[in-house]
């Protein structure tokens, strides 16, 4: 295969150790894309591979001599593609307790299937009958209003794609030892959608909001019935109650048949399986109000109802327990969100920080969505560190661990955001690493399965 040559490289280099102009491939087009090989799944195939395919004898490709498939009711997945599937984890003690990620490093785009969208239940998911759900919208308002789903499908509708992201995402980054899963595993409890339905001010106009309310809480019709406070002020801000997903009927472990969303903020806020809004003038202090979401801090002072998830970053790929064959230009890719609005920028780094390159940022460029960023990689085949991050439209930087550990303390479990290193070995083996100095073992560690709210 031919190869660019060093001038090239080194007149579109922009930071240290082959990070190449992000620009790149637009400048040469089709040309640039035919004579190298671009990193962008989890396998990684060479030149020989492809040339192996491409000499067999068409009579080979059965596909292309019969007839296909014939028509479906609903689509599914290639049959090839049978490893994109969620990450479940149970608790085994708690049956319908459980968590599953989203594998972010095996998909592309900034969409998310509904069927790999993240899950968190806390008693199983419920299957409701949408004749005989109600929505109730009481407490500190002129008159109580109890909706069916009918009366709910009937009011104009507006659609908002956005992120939900977990607050225990990534908190296996608070352990003293970095993670030894992929990258969805460990991190994909974040889930972007286009979601559609009722602006909730329109609902709680109907009702009449009373001055004295300053807070909404929600409550869902699973068995846990779980309860979340949400301040007025953001639910008559942006927050919406969904009954679509990506253009669809929301499906049940998603809250179907209705949910409340609550963009760029905490996903257990976003409640599933919408009951209940009671309008109050003080929080309910809910479970995950008080003995979850509330952590001490070095000050002595306790972090609550933090809310937003800030800036955060993610290289998909090259990420952990990928394997790049050879040395050769690769597309360093990921994901980058931001509760408090839009993505400004990403940078990127191949030698552990020392030196950053901007990124390109694919459009659409959406508030409180995913953002996809991409910047060419020459790699030599020696060991380097990759690292990622994101600042947005406030000025907001995601921070090294370091630093957040150092303002947060040892104990910290929600709202990691972090910057995250991934190592590429000599013989191009990828993994999760801490910077040097990160790595000191305590008996304070706990499992990346232990909880997740």
């Amino acid at each position: 295969m031919d190869r660019i040559n060093d001038r090239y490289l080194k007149e579109n280099q922009v930071a240290e150790n082959g990070l190449l102009d992000r620009r790149l491939f637009l400048k040469r087009g089709l040309q640039f894309g035919v004579i190298t090989s671009l990193a962008s799944t989890a396998s990684l195939v060479s030149a020989k591979e492809n040339d192996d395919v491409l000499k067999k004898k068409s009579s080979d490709l059965t596909w292309m001599h019969e007839p296909g498939m014939p028509f479906s009711t609903y689509g599914q997945p290639s049959k090839f593609e049978d490893n994109v599937l969620r990450y479940p984890s149970v608790n085994e003690a708690v049956p319908g307790n459980g968590v599953s990620w989203t594998p972010l490093h095996l998909m592309e785009g900034v969409i998310t299937a509904n069927g790999l969208h993240f899950e968190r239940h806390h008693n199983g998911v419920p299957q409701i009958n949408p004749k005989k759900h109600r929505l109730l919208i009481h407490g500190l308002v002129k008159k109580d209003l109890i909706f069916t789903i009918d009366d709910l499908l009937r009011y104009p509708m507006q659609s908002k794609t956005c992120f939900i992201e977990c607050g225990g995402n990534s908190n296996a980054g608070w352990h003293s030892q970095p993670s030894m899963s992929e990258a969805g595993y460990f991190n994909g409890m974040a889930s972007c959608s286009e979601w559609t339905g009722i602006p909730l001010s329109v609902l709680l106009d109907e009702v009449g909001t009373s001055k004295k309310a300053k807070w909404l809480i929600a409550e869902g019709a699973d068995a846990f019935a779980m309860q979340a406070s949400i301040p007025i002020k953001k639910a008559l801000d942006d927050a919406f109650l969904a009954l679509y997903q990506n253009g669809e009927r929301i499906r049940p472990e998603n809250g179907y048949p209705v949910r409340l969303i609550v963009p760029g903020w905490e996903g257990v806020l976003n409640v599933k399986w919408l009951h209940r809004l009671k309008l109050t003038n003080r929080p309910v202090m809910a479970r995950n109000e008080t003995s979850r979401y509330t952590e001490l801090q070095p000050s002595g002072k306790a972090r609550m109802f933090t809310f937003v998830m800030e800036a955060k970053s993610l290289i998909t790929s090259p990420s952990a327990h990928m394997i790049l064959k050879q040395s050769d230009l690769y597309q360093i890719t990921g994901l980058a969100w931001s509760g408090r609005g839009k993505i400004k920028k990403v940078e990127v780094s191949a030698d552990d920080g020392n030196s950053w390159a901007e990124a390109e940022l694919q459009e659409p460029i959406l508030d409180r969505a995913f953002t996809r960023f991409r910047i060419p990689w020459h790699w030599n085949g020696k060991p380097a560190v990759l690292k990622s991050r994101a600042t947005d439209e406030t000025g907001y930087v995601q921070p090294e661990r370091k630093k957040l550990v150092m303002e947060r303390g040892r104990q910290g479990f929600f709202h990691y955001n972090a910057i995250i290193n991934w190592r590429v070995d000599g013989d191009g083996f990828v993994s999760h690493v801490y910077d040097k100095d990160e790595t000191k073992k305590t008996d304070s560690d706990i499992s990346i399965d232990s909880d997740w709210d």
